[in-house]
């Protein structure tokens, strides 16, 4: 098995097993894939849907069919030249009675052996959890819940033992605290909470816990463990620690031992302590592995990949032993590619006019990231601030800052931070991590209209040295040890500040076009120049080739298919405009919901709405119909959530999420939104074709350029989902396997419009792309990537690059931002398409003149003009996008 050529995601659950995905290999290898993409295949708690609550990192998950399942699926793979890749979650684990760690430690406290797996502070300033757990699962007041009973003792799975009983789970008792000389039943009549004396002596028994139960409320203010963002129901794993690395990573390191394995996807790299240092260490153990890996393994390097969001303008971190990342980056690249960059102005004035807010994208995040700290992470904020108060009495110059002052300084600092993190580690920050943190401390003077020389300013000054992961000589060891902790705690909480105030909160509250909302995409950048996307493919090709490059992954915001029809709209932003204000108008009068969250309504629906149901409204079934709004308003109700604006996770509003609610059932059951809504569809079904060019362009440039085509389920054929759970539903994998088996038989792909609705097209486009990076590995590997320009009428409308290496070479075509001018091609027009190039051409480079081009999508030949150009014409005959091959001999 060699390095990935191509993976297709899968998302592993009760109702998706290995045993399914091997019913699927067949599919995905003639599809062209040469590697499964797996969602976590360690066991998570009970039902779980995605893999990520994990409970025992040394099992694979028995409701995916265990390891049995995993070995006949390896088998099945290799069988048909396919390897596999899995995604593992080192960052952390479910908070659960279930996860044996947790439970211990629940039982024994400081004394359990794996009290030092977590993150966990066992000396929190509050004396009523020092050496306790908070857990925050009551539903109301831990009073209340006593009084009303939802507390109680019960006998435990072993003899003699005890567990609390709650709405939540249940609980492990200290053996320790269990009064001595009464039998198993009387002391559950003794600490029954209907009595009062037995309500008073179980709360004496709580007292008497390594933990506290509290009200899920407390979360925030109280929490003395490190959380997965603010998910007070998974807890941080601390595989810094050598033996908890080794307890956390010995199943996948020996399933890659034994071949069943090829690579690994690490999941929130950005959440461990020391980033580098981790993967150093994975990738020495995946050395070490390897060289017991069977002979019949041709891939002796695994292949390692990791979640990372990077910034605009920031790379991956290069002391990092990885191939890459899992290919967000791209996403946001290839999206922006498709936006015309003048309709950022209008749009973003309507935007405006709609909410009055006036303010940059920028001054709304550092709002956001405002919020977040004061409200959602008061506790991992309040505790980094005694951290540096301590570093600050290490040095009898800066002893005298308060914690106030420290707060003040640090929530600056934070707001402005312009990246997840920094990487202060092997001896201090790097290149980007100077220039990052030269960023924030500039905005953070501006914030605290810090004049240099304030002390305000010499704070900064302060705490920019603090946590910069360089000593100073001489440093006393406590002192040093003082500085490694807040660093720690400093780089462990920005990224869940960053992602929960961009990716969960301003993506919902601000929304000119809804395509540029996506995970990985900055509401600072609009649009990408053809120049500027070559240049990061270029960087990408110089310093991560086998990087994965994604359109669409389980955590998207909408499909990338839903995506690349919104983009369309910047290519006719004023008739967009006009559009979207009389829609607006014509739902339901009323405070609520907001303009601003009707318009985002109505992108939902134009970038949502079916393909194939091009026929119109009328001749859709009312209970399909009513399933698709349906899921339109779980995306609204979750939208609505996110942005916390009128409602929210912890404080929802019921009269404004009804009053959003009666807006889609409006457009269902009343005849005038029936009208609305036929309006709204006959639009989107006008705009589909433009959708698709942009569709087929994003797909041609994800299978062709430099790194690892990444597929996401079911995204073959045309994605229109939401966010998840949308996101996620069942793939109909026997409709593309008949699509497949077609496409592959025939000479051609079938470009009738028909093809087009179903998004045949787009899945036989990528059966042939992938074809050609399976005879021409080396090519895509490794070959350079060089854009060429074109000459006529036409010229800045297109998107060209030379791929070639060692004789081989690939002319990859597409056109950008004329999506609209060439809807022709998807409506069985090509002809009328076509003619939007009839005076450009490309022009190759002059030793290529005299070869011989064939299209890769049919085998036809190319006439190239006397001069060596190739009329656009030509090469883009019946399709919008083309990949043509030219080998010598």
């Amino acid at each position: 098995m060699n390095a990935p050529r191509a993976t297709a995601r899968l998302q592993l659950h009760a109702g998706f097993t290995l045993d399914d995905a091997r019913a699927c290999v067949d599919y995905y290898a003639d599809l062209g894939t040469s590697h499964l993409y797996l969602s976590p295949i360690t066991r998570a708690r009970a039902g779980s849907t995605h893999g990520y609550d994990v409970i025992d990192h040394g099992a694979v998950n028995p409701e995916l069919g265990g390891e049995p399942a995993l070995e006949r699926l390896a088998r099945a793979a290799r069988r048909r030249g396919l390897g596999l890749i899995a995604d593992i979650v080192p960052n952390h684990m479910a908070a659960d009675p279930a996860n044996a760690w947790w439970r211990d430690v629940l039982a024994l406290g400081q004394a359990s052996a794996y009290s030092r797996h977590f993150d966990i502070d066992w000396h929190a300033p509050d004396a009523a959890l020092r050496g306790k757990i908070l857990l925050p699962v009551l539903a109301d007041p831990y009073g209340d819940a006593l009084a009303r009973g939802d507390i109680r003792l019960r006998l435990g799975p072993g003899d003699g033992s005890f567990e609390l009983d709650t709405p939540a789970g249940r609980y492990p008792v200290a053996s320790s605290s269990i009064p001595r000389g009464y039998g198993g039943q009387a002391l559950l009549r003794l600490h029954d909470p209907c009595a009062p004396d037995g309500r008073e002596r179980l709360h004496g028994l709580l007292e008497r816990q390594h933990y506290r139960l509290a009200w899920w409320r407390t979360a925030p203010d109280q929490i003395n463990w490190r959380r997965f963002f603010e998910i007070s129901e998974l807890v941080g794993v601390r595989v810094e620690d050598d033996a908890v690395f080794d307890d956390v990573h010995a199943l996948v390191l020996r399933l890659y031992a034994e071949g069943i394995l090829d690579g690994l996807r690490i999941d929130h790299i950005d959440g461990l302590a020391s980033p580098g240092a981790y993967l150093r260490r994975l990738a020495q153990r995946l050395a070490q592995a390897g060289a017991c890996r069977p002979a019949a393994c041709a891939q002796k390097q695994a292949y390692l990949v990791v979640e990372k969001i990077l910034a605009p303008g920031e790379e991956p971190d290069p002391r990092w032993r990885m191939d890459g990342t899992t290919g967000y980056d791209f996403m946001d690249q290839a999206g922006a590619l498709l936006h015309a960059p003048a309709a950022e102005g209008p749009l973003r004035a309507f935007w405006q006019a709609l909410t009055g807010d006036t303010r940059a994208p920028r001054a709304q995040l550092e709002a956001a990231r405002r919020r977040m700290l004061e409200r959602h992470f008061p506790s991992e904020r309040l505790a980094l601030v005694r951290s540096l108060e301590r570093v600050a009495r290490q040095d009898a110059r800066t002893r005298d800052w308060t914690a106030h002052a420290i707060d003040r300084a640090l929530s600056a600092m934070l707001t402005a931070f312009p990246v997840y993190r920094s990487y202060a580690e092997d001896g201090g920050r790097g290149r980007a991590d100077r220039e990052a943190c030269r960023k924030a401390m500039q905005r953070a003077a501006d914030l605290l209209e810090a004049r240099a020389g304030s002390a305000d300013a010499a704070l900064l000054a302060e705490l920019d040295q603090w946590l910069s992961g360089e000593a100073p000589p001489g440093l006393e060891p406590q002192a040093l040890a003082e500085r490694s902790e807040a660093l720690r705690r400093f780089q462990q909480l920005t990224p869940p500040l960053a992602a929960k105030a961009l990716e969960d909160t301003l993506l919902y509250r601000y929304g000119p076009l809804l395509s540029r909302n996506e995970v990985g995409a900055s509401p600072d950048t609009f649009a990408l120049s053809p120049s500027a996307f070559h240049a990061l493919a270029e960087a990408r090709a110089r310093t991560h080739p086998r990087a994965m490059l994604a359109t669409a992954t389980h955590d998207h915001k909408r499909g990338e298919d839903a995506r690349a029809r919104l983009a369309a709209l910047s290519e006719m932003p004023g008739q967009w405009r006009d559009n979207a204000l009389r829609w607006i108008q014509a739902l339901p009068a009323g405070d609520a919901p907001t303009l601003a969250d009707r318009y985002l309504l109505i992108q939902t629906l134009v970038g949502a709405w079916p393909a194939d149901w091009d026929a119109g409204l009328a001749a859709q079934p009312d209970s399909a119909l009513a399933q698709w709004l349906e899921r339109v308003s779980q995306w609204q109700r979750k939208a609505l959530r996110e942005a916390k604006l009128h409602t929210s996770w912890t404080d929802p509003d019921p009269a404004y999420e009804t009053a959003a609610d009666a807006q889609i059932a409006f457009l269902l059951d009343d005849p005038a939104g029936r009208g609305l809504l036929g309006d709204i569809a006959a639009f989107a079904s006008e705009l589909a074709p433009a959708g698709m060019i942009n569709s087929l362009t994003q797909t041609l440039l994800r299978n062709t350029l430099p790194g690892v085509p990444d597929l996401y389920q079911g995204t073959e054929l045309w994605d229109f989902s939401l966010v998840d759970p949308d996101n996620r539903r069942p793939v109909d994998y026997a409709r593309r396997e008949a699509l497949l088996a077609r496409a592959r038989e025939a000479s051609a792909i079938d470009l009738s419009e028909s093809a087009w609705r179903s998004g045949a097209v787009k899945q036989a486009l990528i059966q042939r792309l992938l074809a050609a990076r399976t005879r021409l590995p080396a090519l895509f590997a490794e070959g350079e990537c060089i854009a060429l320009a074109a000459r006529g009428a036409q010229a800045e409308r297109v998107l060209a690059w030379l791929r070639r290496h060692d004789g081989q070479n690939a002319l990859v075509v597409a056109p950008h931002l004329c999506a609209l001018s060439l809807a022709g091609y998807a409506r069985g027009c090509s002809a009328d398409a076509r003619s939007l190039w009839a005076d450009t051409v490309l022009a190759l480079p002059a030793e290529m003149a005299g070869g011989a081009w064939r299209d890769a999508t049919d085998g036809r030949q190319l006439h190239l003009l006397p001069d060596g150009s190739v009329p656009l014409a030509e090469i883009l005959r019946e399709m919008p996008v083309a990949l043509c091959l030219s080998v010598d001999g």
